[in-house]
């Protein structure tokens, strides 16, 4: 990814952040906010909101969960040794986020649903936002060590294993108790850490003359 490619992908997530957040605010008052609300109270035009988020139930459903969840998640990494085992900042992450799921997969098989039916009004994604974000803190450690490209595919690659998609096919195609869920999802997201790990890009060296 080019500086400039990173650039525009972190102001469409603020973006995104501040139309969530608005909504989130909203939500708290007790009211059901409608689209033209939200745009205003983030501050961006009805077209920018649509863009990011078609339809109002995807919206208020994706705000919902941010109500239930980013405080969780957010606190359990800050127990982690910031400066510590990467292993351990992400197996941190995974158990706050099945903790959190008990509430919050309900809402994200109805998110799921919501973003698989409703066509997709531009390349953004269409969902699992914090999940990236909480993955790319949990290995801020390794920034220094990886690539940027590397980096972002272990980022990609953990946001396969880890997130309400893996639970639910783990409970729905392999009905596996919740304990072995969380064994299974640990034990996939170290392998494939080590593996990043053991592949990472070293200096190439000049042969002798």
């Amino acid at each position: 990814m080019t500086r400039s490619s990173q650039s525009r992908l972190n102001q469409r997530q603020r973006t995104r952040d501040d139309i969530v957040g608005a909504a989130i605010d909203l939500l708290k008052s007790g009211a059901t906010p409608s689209m033209s609300e939200i745009a205003e109270a983030a501050r961006v035009s009805r077209r920018t909101l649509y863009l990011h988020f078609p339809t109002l139930d995807q919206l208020l459903t994706d705000a919902r969960i941010g109500l239930l969840s980013k405080q969780m998640v957010d606190a359990e990494l800050e127990l982690v040794d910031p400066g510590g085992d990467v292993e351990k900042r992400v197996t941190a992450m995974i158990d706050a986020i099945i903790e959190n799921a008990r509430v919050t997969l309900p809402l994200g098989r109805s998110l799921i649903k919501l973003t698989i039916e409703t066509p997709a009004a531009s390349d953004k994604p269409r969902r699992g936002y914090r999940r990236v974000a909480w993955i790319e803190q949990a290995l801020a450690p390794l920034r220094a060590e990886l690539s940027a490209k590397e980096f972002e595919r272990l980022v990609s690659a953990l946001a396969i294993v880890i997130g309400w998609e893996a639970l639910i096919v783990l409970a729905d195609v392999r009905a596996v108790a919740p304990p072995e869920q969380r064994k299974i999802i640990v034990w996939t997201a170290r392998a494939i850490l080590r593996a990043a790990l053991e592949n990472r890009k070293r200096p190439k060296r000049r042969l002798a003359r």
